[in-house]
């Protein structure tokens, strides 16, 4: 079910209104059973993966927490693991590794089928679950957890199902701990109005930066890379600047509604983004960035290699940030998109020093210093969303060579200049809201005024949404993933 969509305009009331009547003890089956009916409204049968990933989970957490041998221990871990890793690679990498493997041998004259040609698993290639990424790294950071002595097994299956499949959260995160999200099931919730209107003035802002800003955004970057041979120079440079604000707002709309609903129900999701586009280095950037998933990689992923592996920095940031770029698709697009960023972190770190010393004795410090820091960031980042954004890297390198072959002044392929200047206001408006007061504090602006204000905010928010909202009913970008 989508978050922009009419039926979950019906539904999240009703599950709201229901939330606050049930006493606290039948809270948590209310909220699991509507979960389910959220992540089912889309394909049940797939409902069926987010099950098997929980079951095995509380299992193997359960029989962890019982046995003291930590060898014992590790077998329960690798089976979680596998179950989950062996459920991604299944439905989302086979066709990739099966296209990548066939590559390489064909290279060597050995031909394997392609992925067209596997029958047995081609249903799921069209029912990619959504949210697979997300859930399976939820459970496995549970796992972890356990193993590690960090929390005890939960239990109670239904409050731990409802920590997998939480429906704010459970199709693009953030991805949450269970040492932050399960004891909140259990805490008895009395209504607070002001909490209640707090969640509500965020999914309206969420819903204003998808359907009014990101998706106004993607008309023009749509045409751009659906074909970037027609163009080239500032139609395609306006593109990929457009496209980096874009998926920001898009993801960041997504995280508003997931923690406004969350909100309304006393629950705490934590915040996923800290004005990641006004970092002033790539490495500021990735720590405000996804904060839910840069910190599960660097807790489960970047440690373990340093301190078990002995890994070098150089070959951990690779690892890393090639595992990142894979998460997001099984395609080579965002492989090299994350292992460009990789490459922008390490060669950052080595002249950091040389940096410092050039920009001192330039007098360039302080504020010029981090403007400079900041241009080139945000102009590194987009540039590596080029990749993100194509479908292949064949298109990528195309929208690149055309990117830098300016033959006129033209850049407004919408032929537009009403959606044009309008694009560009919203961006300003919305980055100058982010940077006063972020993604998950916007309510401020709105609560901290008079009765009378506040409802004229609320009138001129509908008007404004009548009038400008795109009607596309646009999946959220994140939903792929």
């Amino acid at each position: 079910m989508l978050f922009n969509s009419f039926e979950f305009l019906i539904f999240f009331p009703v599950v709201l209104i229901g939330y606050y009547l049930l006493a606290h003890k039948y809270r948590w089956a209310f909220l699991l059973v509507s979960s389910y009916y959220f992540y089912m409204a889309s394909e049940p049968v797939l409902v069926l993966l987010l099950l098997a990933s929980t079951l095995v989970d509380y299992y193997c957490g359960l029989k962890m927490d019982k046995l003291q041998s930590k060898d014992l221990k590790r077998k329960y871990l690798v089976i979680s693991i596998l179950s989950n890793v062996g459920i991604l690679i299944a439905f989302k990498y086979l066709f990739f590794f099966i296209d990548s493997l066939n590559t390489v041998l064909s290279f060597f004259g050995v031909d394997l089928p392609s992925a067209e040609k596997v029958q047995g698993y081609s249903i799921n290639q069209i029912l990619l679950p959504v949210g697979i990424s997300f859930y399976t790294f939820q459970t496995m950071s549970y796992t972890i957890e356990v193993y590690r002595g960090r929390i005890s097994a939960e239990r109670h299956l239904g409050r731990f199902a409802l920590y997998v499949a939480y429906f704010p959260q459970l199709v693009a995160g953030p991805i949450e701990k269970a040492t932050r999200l399960l004891p909140q099931f259990r805490k008895e919730i009395k209504a607070d109005l002001q909490q209640i209107r707090q969640g509500l003035i965020l999914m309206a802002w969420g819903f204003f930066l998808k359907v009014v800003v990101a998706d106004r955004l993607g008309l023009y970057v749509d045409l751009a890379y659906s074909d970037p041979e027609a163009y080239s120079g500032l139609p395609l440079i306006l593109a990929a600047f457009f496209f980096a604000f874009q998926i920001y707002f898009d993801f960041s709309a997504y995280t508003a509604i997931a923690i406004g609903a969350a909100k309304t129900m006393g629950i705490s999701l934590m915040d996923n983004f800290n004005r990641p586009l006004f970092a002033s280095s790539i490495r500021q950037f990735w720590q405000r960035w996804h904060i839910s998933l840069t910190q599960w990689i660097r807790d489960y992923l970047y440690f373990p290699l340093r301190k078990n592996l002995k890994a070098t920095p150089l070959l951990s940031v690779s690892i890393v940030f090639f595992v990142m770029g894979l998460w997001h698709g099984a395609n080579w697009t965002f492989v090299v998109w994350g292992l460009l960023n990789g490459a922008y972190l390490v060669v950052e770190t080595f002249l950091l020093p040389y940096r410092k010393l050039l920009f001192k004795k330039l007098g360039l410090q302080g504020t010029p210093s981090k403007i400079l820091g900041w241009s080139a960031a945000f102009v590194l980042i987009v540039f590596s969303l080029i990749f993100f954004r194509s479908p292949t890297i064949q298109d990528a390198f195309l929208y690149i060579r055309h990117l830098f072959s300016i033959q006129n002044l033209h850049f407004n392929i919408l032929n537009n200049y009403f959606e044009l200047i309008i694009s560009i206001l919203l961006i300003l408006g919305v980055q100058i809201v982010h940077y006063f007061k972020g993604n998950s504090k916007v309510y401020e602006l709105v609560i901290s005024q008079s009765v009378s204000i506040r409802w004229l905010i609320y009138l001129t928010y509908i008007l404004f949404m009548v009038l400008f909202a795109i009607n596309r009913q646009n999946t959220f970008i994140y939903f792929q993933f």
